[in-house]
């Protein structure tokens, strides 16, 4: 599927960067950017699910940690 990529000079800057710092093209920076994102969003939920579902008084070591990542 094509799409288009609408960046702000700023934000292709930073694409740029990541991309050299990756040693790869901008497009193959955005689909690593994209997976990665996808995959720690999956991880933390299961985490806390597994906090939710295992840890007695989740709720304020989550909050700590939540604050700990800024």
């Amino acid at each position: 599927m094509a799409m288009t990529l609408r960046l702000t000079p700023d934000q292709d800057r930073a694409l740029t960067l990541l991309a050299e710092a990756q040693g790869s093209s901008k497009h193959e920076a955005v689909i690593r950017a994209i997976v990665t994102a996808a995959n720690r969003l999956i991880n933390d939920a299961t985490v806390a699910q597994l906090a939710r579902d295992v840890i007695p008084g989740h709720a304020a070591m989550e909050a700590r940690i939540r604050q700990a990542r800024g």
